[in-house]
């Protein structure tokens, strides 16, 4: 039986050899190959690649400077560009850091070589001085995907005013109110169409038919409405090309100072009483008498004065009222009546400290508006100031 199995084995063996040298020659043969593989494949390595067009946006220039213009004017310019690159240029869009550029762009699509026109129009503000307006032109240039345009200006009143201010007293005639004088830098002609002022406190006489480069003003002041506005402007209307308006300011002294103004008390406890001196003066150096001194609140009370030269030392005193769980400052005004004059109104404010007793007020459920005052920030109260509505 042994001899039969070694005979086997080494057939068996003999066969797998035989297959083995056999797949080596044929892998070893030469193969056929395509008539149109070698073209091919040449073809495929010899072939020039074709580049992918590009499309380039160049602006004549990125700057326009108007130089001077007037204030409130309106002024046009141009930026010309031309797509210098092989492809179709597109413009995706054009924006402004202000709203006083507003552009014009025929269409957003330029063939190679074509050229385009960005239209801008700028209007001057009333301020004067050096400005600069920027565009940002966005489009599908790779290499310059955002130009930015700068729109400089320098705006300059063409026409000359003086005085720029009207500082006006009590105590004059007219309130020393002096000569207005208009005159046209340019040399343009041009007429005055308005004369306006705060609270109608000063007015004057033009004629809106003539035409000249210069003009002479006589404000005429009305005393009783100024000493009620005290500070204010006048606005002149014109019809010069490059200025429409000019604005001079008021400023007025008034006829008494009060010191300090307002009154304000920190760190309040109720019903504590506080101590404090307010000086009154007239700025024009007048005797005047004080009448008498009162509280709207009945919270603060005169209790003693000192008169000097041009005026009065008060000592005030000031209770606190009772404050509540809900209560963080309290307010009064003071009014000081001046013998043959008006009423000076002092404001007063309090802030209570967070030490503060507190009075017991009936419980009640709190609402959603009484749980955000609990953090509002205290304010000053103004008693010219009306207040607001459901406050």
């Amino acid at each position: 039986m042994k001899p039969n199995k070694l005979t086997l084995t080494v057939l068996v063996v003999g066969c797998v050899l035989l297959l083995q040298v056999g797949c080596e020659e044929e892998a070893m043969a030469p193969r056929e190959l395509s008539p149109d593989w070698f073209k091919q494949q040449t073809w495929a390595t010899m072939a020039p690649r074709v580049a992918k067009a590009v499309p380039r946006i160049t602006f004549e220039k990125v700057t326009h400077n108007f130089g001077d213009v007037g204030p409130g004017t309106n002024h046009l310019c141009e930026f010309r560009f031309t797509n210098s690159g092989d492809g179709v240029l597109k413009i995706g869009q054009v924006s402004k850091t202000c709203g006083c550029t507003p552009f014009l762009l025929a269409k957003t699509e330029y063939a190679p070589g074509e050229s385009g026109t960005l239209k801008v129009r700028y209007y001057a503000e009333a301020e004067y001085g050096g400005t600069t307006k920027q565009l940002f032109v966005h489009s599908n240039d790779r290499q310059n995907p955002k130009v930015a345009l700068a729109i400089k200006a320098r705006v300059v009143s063409k026409v000359n005013y003086e005085p720029k201010t009207l500082r006006l007293s009590l105590k004059h005639q007219n309130a020393g109110c002096p000569q207005i004088i208009l005159t046209s830098i340019d040399n343009r002609p041009f007429s005055i169409s308005s004369f306006k002022s705060t609270a109608n406190c000063i007015t004057a006489d033009y004629d809106p038919s003539v035409k000249a480069t210069r003009f002479v003003l006589q404000p005429k002041v009305d005393m009783a409405k100024l000493e009620e506005t005290l500070n204010g402007r006048i606005e002149i209307g014109l019809t010069h090309p490059e200025c429409k308006t000019v604005s001079i300011s008021l400023n007025t002294l008034p006829r008494f100072r009060v010191s300090p103004r307002p009154i304000i008390v920190r760190d309040a406890q109720a019903k504590r009483s506080v101590v404090r001196k307010v000086r009154i003066q007239n700025n024009y150096k007048d005797d005047f008498e004080i009448e008498s001194v009162y509280s709207k609140k009945r919270t603060v009370k005169l209790v003693g004065y000192k008169k000097f030269i041009d005026g009065y030392e008060l000592e005030l005193r000031i209770t606190p009222p009772a404050a509540t769980s809900r209560t963080r400052i309290f307010t009064d005004v003071v009014y000081v009546k001046i013998k043959g004059g008006r009423n000076l109104e002092i404001p007063c404010s309090g802030f209570y400290s967070g030490r503060t007793a507190v009075s017991r007020a009936p419980t009640k459920k709190t609402t959603t508006k009484e749980k955000e005052c609990k953090t509002c920030i205290p304010t000053l109260f103004y008693p010219n100031r009306r207040k607001a509505k459901g406050s």
